[in-house]
């Protein structure tokens, strides 16, 4: 009883195929399989794309018009 058989591997096919159904294990290997692709794209990065013409405005020159400037003041132990 140490390892598994093929056949408990079948009986254990079966039972989630009864369980989840076929049509949903299908839309989930196709979600598994896209989100697959969309990590090693992402790994890749942008080796193969061309250089932007104009670089990116760092986020301390952007004016955002819904952030509040605050001063903070520390609390006192007392």
């Amino acid at each position: 009883m140490g390892s598994l058989s093929i056949w408990h591997w079948l009986i254990v096919l079966v039972i989630v195929m009864l369980v989840f159904g076929t049509k949903k294990l299908g839309n989930m290997g196709g979600d598994i399989g896209k989100a697959v692709k969309g990590f090693k794209d992402g790994v890749k990065g942008d080796d193969d794309k061309p250089a932007a013409t104009t670089p990116p405005v760092p986020p301390s020159q952007v004016a955002d018009k819904s952030t509040i400037d605050v001063d903070t003041k520390e609390k006192s132990k007392f």
